[in-house]
């Protein structure tokens, strides 16, 4: 059954691929590519929230195995966003499987925030936007964390920070270019380099309704400062409905949905 569900999955996968336009990073559940930071931001006062799938190939190396996350953000103000993720965990790799857990039975919670400093066009047009974040940046009683603000060892399992720059362009349709220099000082999964995307999304003249499905299609591939990742993301509603695939290092996929709702 479970070798039944990973090839639907991964059919699904392919088919997003081939076939849009937010870009919320479903594996972090804040504003993104698919790992990378970008400096793209919601609109003010947008409430988001969503679930993935992650294949254990996206996830901490905490994560042997396949889990799910969900997650909430809000872009309280248009140069300031915050989120929430949790990241389940199996009761067997916690050492729960002899006093009678199984299963998914606890989770990993972060906290998440993105300031965008400077704003895409201010003083000269081609200048991008750039946002400053930080993801897991709290932690608690045990795990494998370093110094890095934050007293004693910890479980800062997701822990970055980073600047990211993002500049849009209108060449026959509408591109993304991203960069960013991602770090943190962990035992494991150490980050300490650049990283690099670029999404893409459609517009075709809205003539037939092939024509409208398609510009709702996003496209993204992204060197994460590790690996080298594509994705889609498909905006099912407007884009208060949202689906977004991966392939991990081109191959391990991972799926999630989201929800918008803009409160102004």
């Amino acid at each position: 059954m479970e070798n039944y569900m990973k090839r639907i999955i991964g059919m699904a996968c392919l088919m997003l691929l081939l076939a849009a336009p937010a870009k919320a990073q479903f594996t972090y559940g804040t504003t993104g590519l698919l790992h990378m930071p970008t400096a793209d931001m919601q609109r003010d006062k947008t409430f988001m929230f969503g679930g993935s799938f992650l294949n254990s190939h996206a996830t901490p190396s905490a994560w042997y195995y396949n889990t799910y996350n969900y997650y909430i953000n809000i872009t309280f103000f248009p140069w300031l966003e915050v989120g929430y993720t949790c990241n389940l965990f199996k009761a067997e790799a916690l050492g729960l499987g002899p006093y009678g857990y199984s299963g998914y039975t606890n989770q990993d919670r972060s906290f998440h925030g993105r300031l965008r400093v400077w704003k895409e066009g201010w003083w000269k047009e081609w200048m991008p936007q750039i946002v400053l974040g930080v993801n897991d940046f709290t932690t608690g009683s045990s795990g494998d964390y370093t110094d890095m603000g934050v007293e004693g060892d910890g479980n800062g399992y997701f822990n970055r920070y980073y600047i990211a720059a993002t500049k849009h362009i209108d060449w026959h349709g509408k591109w993304g270019v991203h960069a960013a220099y991602v770090y943190n000082k962990r035992n494991r999964d150490k980050l300490n380099g650049p990283a690099l995307g670029v999404d893409y999304t459609f517009v075709l003249p809205e003539t037939s309704t092939l024509n409208k499905a398609v510009n709702k299609l996003n496209l993204m591939a992204e060197y994460d400062s590790k690996f080298l990742n594509i994705g889609a993301k498909y905006a099912c509603w407007k884009d208060y409905i949202n689906v977004v695939a991966e392939l991990r290092e081109c191959k391990y996929p991972s799926l999630g949905i989201y929800f918008k709702v803009h409160l102004k």
